[in-house]
């Protein structure tokens, strides 16, 4: 007998398919690959992805995503994060087997293709912060949703801002994200306008000499030290699974005759996923606490390759007493292993308990 399919229902599945750990029979990702056997045109319906078909404010969602096991082992695949709370059963920072800590960002990022055809889009993530409220745990349900609250035009291209939250089954927020997304350009046109600055400070992505170097951020550290560097070399195969070639969604990360017709040799790696290694470096720096308390915000300037290795580490900025441990604030950034050039910039803070 064949199952029945739903074809209806952006993140859904029939009962009784997939992992089973769900009773409802929610998705793992924001929509379901599945309906293909029966819909010819999975994006049927759904908006043209350009600067004039924005509406500000426009909701994105809700959508029901299951946090299952392939789920998080398909995301240590495409970060080399296998990290032991996640990947193994467990027990994580709260005593259950969790996801990683950057896991739902992608799926908040790409909460806009609810409502915009994805495989249309031609644009490029330059800015991205979450905030990490609570860990994901393996075998919830997570409620996705989020707004268009802004749109402006800056050098002839057109912005748009996203504000976006996972909540969990029993109503407490995961992570909470803003981002910034040039919506429809051609991205081989653009290479290098970035910025590394912010209003507060700018990132240098330059090591002190003599500066201490640290695998961990505790009651001993002090400013000036800095993370021992991370060198990650996304495949394309990871760059692919990571980009939604698994909902049969094509972009500039998992297609090559898209990524040249973007004006690009090659297809680059998506902004969130290098986000995701450094939140994966965070990670293993500040401990369990950096699932609750931290925050990572960063800007990606220049486009990276699939296979072009990029370092990335950070410096402490600054060491400050609070309630329940040491606020620690870090410049954060990548550099390209091939060309030494800056790839990407940002901040990063969480609090360290203090015994």
């Amino acid at each position: 007998m064949t199952a029945t399919v739903d074809t209806s229902a952006i993140g859904t599945r029939s009962p009784g398919e997939g992992t089973g750990s769900d009773p409802q029979g929610r998705w793992r990702d924001i929509t379901d690959p599945r309906r293909a056997v029966e819909v010819d045109d999975l994006e049927q319906g759904l908006k043209e992805p350009t600067f004039a078909n924005l509406e500000i404010p426009e909701a994105l969602g809700p959508v029901e995503v299951l946090v299952d096991d392939h789920k998080v082992k398909r995301f240590a695949f495409t970060q080399d994060d296998y990290s032991p709370w996640s990947v193994t059963a467990g027990p994580g920072p709260d005593g259950t087997r969790v996801g990683q800590a950057a896991l739902l960002g992608n799926d908040l990022v790409q909460l806009f293709t609810t409502v915009y055809a994805a495989s249309r889009v031609v644009g490029l993530h330059t800015e991205e912060q979450l905030w990490f409220d609570s860990p994901a745990r393996v075998g919830e349900v997570v409620t996705l949703s989020g707004t268009y609250v802004e749109a402006y035009e800056r050098r002839g291209e057109g912005y748009v801002v996203m504000e976006a939250q996972a909540t969990g089954e029993d109503g407490r927020s995961i992570v909470r994200h803003r981002g910034v997304e040039i919506l429809q350009t051609v991205p081989g046109g653009i290479v290098g306008r970035g910025s590394s600055g912010s209003p507060d400070r700018r990132v240098a992505g330059e090591v002190p000499e003599g500066a201490h170097q640290v695998e961990e951020l505790g009651p001993t550290t002090r400013p000036g030290d800095v993370l021992a560097p991370h060198r990650q070399t996304f495949t394309f195969e990871q760059a692919a699974v990571f980009s939604r070639l698994g909902e049969y969604v094509t972009n500039l990360h998992n297609s090559l005759d898209v990524a040249r017709r973007a004006g690009l040799r090659v297809p680059i790696v998506q902004g969130q996923q290098q986000y995701g290694a450094l939140a994966a470096l965070l990670t293993r720096a500040f401990g369990p606490s950096f699932f609750s308390t931290g925050w990572l915000r960063m800007k990606f300037l220049v486009p990276l390759e699939v296979f072009e290795p990029v370092d990335l580490t950070g410096l402490v900025t600054a060491v400050t007493p609070v309630d329940g441990g040491l606020r620690v604030e870090l410049d954060v950034w990548g550099r390209s292993g091939r060309t030494g050039r800056l790839i990407s910039v940002g901040w990063a803070a969480a609090t360290v308990p203090v015994p």
